[in-house]
């Protein structure tokens, strides 16, 4: 731990007795002047500060990256003494008054210490540990919610994921390579007042013939040669060596029904379709498996970034010795997104991957765990069940048509079926299809529907089932059709 477990106490008492958390310091300064700041204005946030309380020297401080005098920093840390702070990296006694030596952020109904960030004025090194960064919210805006009796945070760095897991699991395991990395998630866990078990070691190797119901990982994914110049993004595989790991060791990590997430980035290799690259991470595996790509980069603006990540964007040398690789491996792009793995009970598992760009109006994590449930509804569904089962469509469906005008009026061109309320999907259907959907109010079976369609289109009844079964088990899937089984 950064500081022992009697001074993580005190430090607990202050913040909660000057009412630094994140609701106190929204009520502070507002939603307006709290989101300029965490984009680096903090005009606002000081002005709203001036008095000097408590509360806003520790917003001054960790917040603003001010300089306080001695005896205001005294009194807000209060009852934790200042040669503990000092100690412990959390303070810095300069020339100019204290300033933070760490960053002490509020978030949720969590506090998180981790190292400066360069904004704050911390120097960005190959220990570097990272607090709250859009990589963590993204990973935990799509983690699945349902209670767990063991939960695995696989390269947790200060322990962001962690802190969601505690939430829902009975108990939090948590691993990093880097001993500075698990001092900070120790000394996390003891502020917010959770216990985890935290091990050393790489990646699975800490947890090796040990299984859990949940794993999350925000791993060192970053794409090239293999490098390992900053613990927290570099793995030291070549490629996407990381994230095909990964997606091999999710069988022997994960319980029957247990869920693992995380984020990756895949390369997009000259004449290899990315989906069919990634898809066959999971090929000898029995697990379900969906890949969403959320962002797509050429290997120029990507290693761009990342050399702006780590403050090395003035080094030529280095840019092209990483554009050199991506040149020689014949990459194209390089994809980001999130994987969604649930181990099988029983069955075949079912392997997705999509490309979803767009804002969907259903929170993710939701959609992830009713594509979970969908897959399962499917894996049972022989091909006499699905004739036997009520289909409706979904909440928000509905169908666009394109119509061009001909000599004999309007004629239809095209028929999408959009989904509006969830991942906003467009896909396009034949009439056939369109006719079937009409009829899909949640009352009549399958069968009497094709029933009737193939006496309308005076087509044999088999033939139509044949054809129609794969296109209402991939609507299903995809959400555009509820149902009930049969």
């Amino acid at each position: 731990m950064l500081m022992d477990s009697r001074d993580t106490e005190k430090l607990r008492e202050a913040l909660i007795s000057a009412d630094y958390t994140a609701a106190g310091v929204t009520a502070r300064l507002g939603e307006a002047a709290e989101a300029a700041m965490r984009r680096g204005d903090h005009r606002a946030a000081l002005a709203a500060t001036s008095e000097g309380d408590r509360q806003a020297i520790l917003i001054r401080l960790f917040c603003c990256g001010q300089n306080e005098s001695r005896g205001a920093v005294q009194s807000a840390i209060a009852p934790l003494e200042l040669s503990a702070a000092f100690e412990s990296g959390l303070l810095i006694d300069g020339d100019h008054g204290i300033r933070a030596g760490l960053a002490l952020t509020t978030y949720r109904q969590h506090w998180l210490l981790s190292d400066l960030p360069a904004h704050l004025g911390g120097h960005i090194d190959s220990e570097h540990v990272l607090g709250v960064a859009g990589a963590s919210e993204t990973l935990a805006s799509y983690m699945v919610r349902r209670p767990a009796a063991t939960a695995l945070d696989l390269g947790t760095g200060s322990g962001v994921l962690a802190l969601h897991l505690a939430e829902q699991a009975d108990a939090v395991t948590v691993t990093d390579l880097s001993q500075r990395a698990l001092r900070f998630a120790a000394t996390n866990a003891a502020l917010n007042g959770v216990e985890w078990e935290i091990l050393s070691g790489d990646l699975v190797e800490p947890v090796a013939g040990r299984r859990f119901d949940r794993v999350v990982s925000n791993p060192p994914f970053i794409t090239g040669p293999g490098a390992t110049d900053f613990t927290y993004r570099d793995s030291g595989r070549a490629g996407d060596g990381v994230c095909a790991e990964l997606a091999a060791a999710a069988s022997s990590l994960l319980n029957p029904g247990g869920t693992m997430q995380y984020l990756a980035n895949w390369l997009h290799v000259a004449d290899q379709p990315w989906k069919e690259r990634v898809a066959s991470w999971f090929t000898d595996g029995d697990c379900d498996a969906w890949v969403i790509q959320r962002d797509v980069t050429d290997p120029l603006d990507y290693v761009r970034i990342w050399q702006r990540d780590s403050g090395a964007d003035h080094d030529p040398a280095h840019l092209a010795a990483w554009l050199d690789w991506f040149e020689m491996q014949n990459v194209e792009a390089v994809g980001f997104g999130v994987i969604n793995i649930r181990r099988r009970a029983s069955g075949a598992p079912t392997v997705v991957c999509e490309d979803l760009r767009q804002r969907p109006r259903t929170d993710f994590a939701t959609l992830i765990e009713d594509w979970f449930d969908r897959v399962d509804l499917l894996a049972d569904l022989t091909p006499e069940r699905l004739l036997d089962s009520t289909l409706k469509l979904a909440a928000g469906v509905k169908l666009d048509q394109r119509a061009g005008f001909t000599d004999e009026g309007w004629e239809v061109e095209r028929q999408i079926l959009t989904d509006t309320d969830g991942l906003l999907r467009r896909e396009e259907i034949d009439p056939l299809v369109v006719s079937f959907l009409g009829g899909c109010t949640g009352q009549a079976p399958v069968r009497t529907q094709i029933g009737l369609l193939a006496q309308a289109h005076e087509a044999p009844e088999a033939l139509l089932a044949a054809g129609l079964s794969p296109v209402l088990t991939g609507l299903i899937r995809r959400g555009f059709l509820d149902i009930t089984p049969g």
